[in-house]
């Protein structure tokens, strides 16, 4: 049965690169390993070939920034390897401010053996014993970002690491078969049980989803920030789609203003947003609600009376935040008709440019990171 299932995986969720991106050489140098095709290789950055439970060699990548508190450990998505994303990566780690650690699958890039779940699960345990045991980084320190597919062993490394930062999750699949199906319930031969594991994870929690997502429906990423213990303010991107998320403005300052959150807060709870953006009321927000998934019976009693109650205090919280920024705001505009400082103008034509820089990356490797399962649901 197990094996089984694993086949199964394969089918539905992965399309690794083919050919792959990049090869991997030893510099004569200085004896450190590089990429090939990989324009402008940076100091900070170092490539590494690590050994999995489960006997495969995987490549990582490990983007150190000097100032970083904070180490970012990315699950990309389908359709996708390390050296499409090199540059993404580097970038991130700058305007983030964070070390960050992206990694291949198991044949992924040139990562060694055949893609499956388990695999993926064996692929970022290994990379965060690296982390921990290589670069000293601690637990406490980690967040666990998961991309599409990547959700998968982002949110099962999750539920074994009690001590973890923070999590972010980026047009996250609720399940592999409810992508293609709309189902009620967990099968045994579903892959990627998210919806599941969701309420296991006692840390701040991040979703990003574009509400136009054409790949993964945008109620994947509402359903499971309903079912967050911690939930933080989400983003949910108007118009965006699958695959250019990181093209809007709000993304990369959302995630700014996050891990800003997450630094001065340590061993703080975070509470529910104070500024949720309002969601359409869509007919896929009005079928979810009439197909709760597995977990939901679970969790069924603890919305109680006090959990409403709460509810309603944290609106009211909600209202006086908003009426102290919008006289915040009004204050800004009057300074603002005054005429704004040279220096501020400034820091936004950088910030623009720097943002313009992402963007185009993302433009240039015009990968789309799950084309995964609906492929083989047209075929099906």
């Amino acid at each position: 049965m197990g094996s089984a299932t694993s086949s199964m995986a394969a089918k539905f969720a992965f399309f690794p690169p083919n050919p792959p991106s990049y090869n991997v050489y030893v510099d004569e140098s200085n004896g450190k390993l590089r990429m090939s095709d990989v324009t402008h290789h940076r100091e900070d950055v170092d490539i590494v070939k690590l050994v999995t439970r489960k006997g495969n060699e995987v490549v990582a990548m490990f983007v150190k920034n000097p100032s970083a508190s904070l180490t970012l450990l990315y699950s990309h998505g389908n359709a996708a390897d390390l050296g499409q994303m090199y540059h993404i990566f580097t970038e991130l780690s700058l305007h983030l401010g964070v070390n960050l650690m992206g990694y291949d699958y198991s044949g992924y890039g040139q990562s060694s053996g055949k893609p499956s779940e388990q695999d993926t699960y064996a692929d970022i345990e290994a990379v965060h014993k690296c982390l921990k045991e290589t670069y000293g980084v601690k637990e406490e320190d980690i967040i666990l970002y998961g991309q599409s597919v990547g959700s998968g062993p982002a949110l099962e490394l999750a539920t074994h690491l009690p001590g973890l930062r923070a999590v972010i999750l980026h047009s996250p699949i609720l399940s592999g078969l409810r992508v293609m199906y709309r189902v009620k319930k967990t099968y045994w031969f579903d892959i990627y049980k998210n919806i599941d594991k969701i309420p296991l994870i006692n840390c701040p929690v991040l979703v990003i989803h574009g509400t136009e997502d054409e790949v993964v429906d945008f109620s994947h990423g509402k359903q499971l920030w309903e079912f967050c213990n911690k939930k933080y303010e989400p983003l949910w991107i108007k118009g965006g789609n699958h695959c250019n998320l990181e093209l809007f403005p709000e993304y990369l300052r959302h995630l700014k203003k996050f891990i800003s959150a997450i630094e001065k807060l340590p061993g703080i709870e975070i509470e529910h947003s104070k500024d949720h953006l309002d969601l359409p009321n869509s007919n896929s927000t009005k079928e979810m609600d009439s197909a709760r998934p597995s977990a939901e019976s679970s969790e069924k009693s603890r919305h109680s009376t006090g959990e409403r109650e709460k509810s309603r205090l944290i609106t009211e919280n909600r209202e006086k935040a908003r009426a102290s920024t919008d006289k915040r705001e009004r204050s800004r505009k009057s300074v603002d008709r005054s005429g704004k400082p040279r220096n501020s103008i400034d820091q936004s034509e950088r910030a623009r440019n720097s943002f313009d820089r992402l963007g185009d990356m993302v433009r240039s490797v015009g990968l789309c990171n799950v084309d995964c399962l609906k492929q083989t649901a047209s075929e099906a």
